[in-house]
């Protein structure tokens, strides 16, 4: 996290900063970013950046922060298109906003995604950031399928908080490979409107069938092969 002096900086001056080095940060791999750069536009020396910030990773992995933090308010204030809506048709539309947030936030996005499909030096630190910043969201969704009776009372809530992540990051991968994009494109360029929205909502279906009736032979799955 920055030092209390970039906090200390009145609001203008921190989102000056913040906004060049996102837009550094999404327009240049990280080797590329340049601090320099970003001190020139914002008419600081250089000497006061690392006042605010230790290094070059250190602001990187504070956008990263920002960026999870933006994507998990954009969620949460997202309205639901039905108020009384079950746990696995409203996780299934949270899946459809955290893939509007994406095209909607192209800056913040490629951050993130500049560390899946790069090759950011420290790239598990920030996955392992990512995840771990929607834990807590999560798990207050599955309790709360829980008390509605949408999902067994007996998990481990722990293990499905976990599972719902790592099949979210999965489908980072899983998509473009089902889609042939270029992930190295992904990472230069990122997610745009050209994308095949209608064959990645079929995955999300295909896979919220999966997470809502299982494997079993006793769960009726028709799965698409």
């Amino acid at each position: 996290m920055p030092n209390q002096t970039f906090f200390n900086l009145p609001n203008k001056k921190q989102q000056v900063i913040t906004e060049l080095a996102i837009a550094e940060f999404a327009n240049n791999d990280y080797q590329n970013a340049s601090i320099t750069k970003i001190v020139k536009q914002a008419k600081i020396a250089k000497g006061s950046f690392y006042q605010y910030f230790e290094d070059k990773k250190e602001l990187y992995l504070y956008l990263v922060d920002l960026a999870n933090k933006e994507k998990l308010a954009f969620m949460q204030q997202a309205k639901a298109p039905e108020s009384n809506m079950g746990f696995f048709p409203y996780l299934r539309w949270l899946f459809d906003v955290g893939t509007k947030f994406d095209l909607t936030h192209p800056a913040l996005s490629q951050i993130i995604n500049r560390a899946v499909y790069g090759d950011l030096p420290f790239r598990e630190e920030v996955l392992a950031t990512t995840q771990a910043s929607s834990n807590e969201y999560l798990k207050q969704l599955v309790q709360n399928g829980i008390k509605q009776g949408d999902v067994a009372n007996n998990i481990n809530l722990d293990m499905a908080v976990f599972a719902i992540n790592t099949l979210g990051e999965g489908l980072r991968h899983y998509i473009p490979a089902q889609l042939n994009l270029d992930t190295k494109q992904l990472a230069e360029k990122g997610v745009d409107a050209s994308i095949d929205m209608e064959a990645i909502n079929q995955i999300y279906d295909d896979l919220f069938q999966i997470l809502e009736h299982g494997l079993g032979i006793d769960s009726n799955l028709s799965i698409r092969g």
